[in-house]
């Protein structure tokens, strides 16, 4: 058959006709499926939702697992599968009143006997020992079916706190393992049950028997988009809802300013995550001396990182936590940047000359480690310091390396100077005073902040050892030797970004980054 021009014009027409219809009716279907459905962008497939693992997405399984209590507002905690608690003894032993009422997702009853199959899975294991309530573990005690308590070694810091833990602490329904053991299906409590996923996407419908209050819509689609900017396009092209979270889909500050300046509506939550700067005397002799490590922190203007990375969103740190977080100390200002004092201490330190200072015929050279993918617009703040740094005469080097190579030379202290970001709620202020600062406490994955064995240990060893009254004062002497040595050089804390559409109404930026913004949402469909 010979397909001439006007033959081809007519089958090309008929051809995009058909296109063009079927994808209308694509947009109709798709807007039908859209009614009453939340639609959230998710960096990556949710992965393993054993709430025992450490492989999933936190905010997947924050949609399916309850714990026995809430991390709320400034740490305040609240009610979840546990109605009621008491600790006693000193700390060393924890009655607990289970809710009534509650089913798994595939029926089962939630009760003291599912929460002790629960409990057994973790509690006093090897491989949770990094959380104290599982390290000084000593037995557990059914007293009824809706009462159970716990029995501890010693005193257990921060017990209700580590009980608000998205993992491994939620509850799974003893059905949903195979009979070995091992994880089958993700059956919690929650208000969602999982329906479908794939590498593309995770969906969700209401559990219809949940015990609380169910959310206003029937469907939550968790979509995977791995590049920022498609999950950009997405939100513009009204594809998606909802984008945003540290760990979910992160938005940049550029681009939430992008989205507000589009006439979407971009939420900043002030964050509890700090980004701080660590200093690393034992590679670099420069550093051992205070007057340095001031002159470097003052030498900093951590306005100018604000602006510079964070578009003015992030508030420039004056210490180690926020007063967003539960026993985070006195409040500092955050240092002024003042090139004067800096230089002046460098020279009251033996350091002089220029452009670059030399002591002893060694140039005063350092080199800062940052890594893009493990702290993101790290090589643009390592930048502004470097500039600023050259001004009073020192010349820092900056190196970028990948994710891996960054936890690598943190941990075997390839760094003169490096960033370092807190856990946030609900692990701090003591997950990362232990994990980052106490030199005793192994962490095989970011390294340590700062470690002083005779000075600060025992200082950290009383406070995580506090209980009642004795925890504000024992913690703030951790603080104080901190901010009184320049041990580390706090810069900024770290805010949350979310962007959606007009069709979501009641969005509240979630209590930690690892939830799922999801409970007071009302969709205008």
């Amino acid at each position: 058959m010979t397909l001439n021009r006007r033959s081809f014009l007519q089958v090309s027409s008929a051809a995009v006709g058909l296109v063009m219809a079927e994808a209308a009716f694509a947009r109709i279907a798709y807007a039908e499926g859209a009614a009453g459905t939340l639609r959230v962008a998710i960096a990556k497939p949710a992965g393993n939702l054993d709430p025992q693992s450490h492989y999933a997405i936190w905010a997947i399984q924050d949609l399916m697992f309850e714990p026995l209590v809430k991390y709320g507002k400034g740490g305040q905690i609240e009610p979840c599968l546990a109605t009621d608690w008491k600790i006693e003894d000193g700390g060393k032993t924890l009655h607990l009143t289970l809710r009534q009422g509650v089913t798994f997702q595939d029926g089962t009853v939630f009760d003291a006997a599912s929460c002790k199959w629960n409990l057994d899975r973790w509690l006093g294991k090897e491989q949770f020992s990094w959380m104290n309530c599982s390290k000084y573990f000593e037995s557990l005690e059914v007293v009824d079916d809706y009462h159970v308590t716990l029995h501890f070694k010693e005193p257990v810091l921060a017990l209700m706190q580590e009980l608000s833990y998205t993992r491994p602490v939620r509850f799974l329904s003893p059905k949903s393992v195979g009979a070995d053991g091992k994880f089958g299906e993700p059956v919690g409590t929650g208000p969602w049950r999982q329906v479908s996923a794939d590498d593309t996407q995770s969906v969700f419908e209401h559990h219809e028997g949940y015990w609380g209050e169910m959310p206003s819509y029937e469907r939550l689609e968790a979509k995977v988009i791995p590049d920022p900017r498609s999950r950009v396009a997405a939100l513009r092209a009204g594809e998606i809802d909802l984008i945003g979270g540290f760990w979910i889909a992160p938005l940049t500050p550029e681009e939430g300013k992008q989205l507000e300046a589009a006439g979407f509506n971009v939420a900043i939550d002030p964050g509890n995550v700090s980004l701080v700067m660590a200093f690393n005397p034992d590679r670099a002799e420069a550093l051992k001396d205070q007057q340095v490590r001031k002159a470097i922190s003052i030498g900093i203007d951590r306005a100018a990182i604000s602006q510079a990375l964070y578009h003015g969103y992030a508030k420039p740190a004056g210490n180690l936590f926020s007063s967003a977080l539960p026993y985070a100390g006195k409040q500092h200002d955050a240092p002024v940047r003042d090139v004067a004092a800096a230089s002046a201490l460098l020279e009251k330190a033996g350091w002089t000359g220029s452009p670059i200072r030399s002591k002893d015929g060694k140039p005063l050279t350092l080199e800062m480690v940052v890594s893009p993918d493990a702290v993101p617009g790290s090589r643009v703040i390592a930048e502004v310091i470097q500039s600023e740094m050259k001004e009073i005469g020192i010349d820092l080097v900056v190196r970028s390396v990948d994710h891996a190579s960054k936890h690598t030379d943190m941990l075997e202290k390839k760094y003169d100077l490096g960033f370092f970001l807190t856990y946030g709620a609900p692990y701090d202020p003591f997950g990362s005073v232990v994990a980052l600062c106490l030199s005793t406490f192994k962490n095989d994955v970011e390294g340590k902040l700062v470690t002083d064995a005779v000075n600060l240990d025992p200082l950290i060893n009383a406070a995580t050892a506090a209980t009642g009254d004795q925890i504000e004062p024992t913690i703030q002497k951790v603080y104080d030797w901190l901010y009184d040595n320049d041990a580390i050089a706090p810069l900024v804390y770290v805010p949350s970004i979310w962007a959606h559409s007009k069709r979501v109404q009641g969005f509240t930026s979630p209590v930690t980054e690892y939830d799922m913004p999801y409970e007071k949402i009302v969709l205008a469909d």
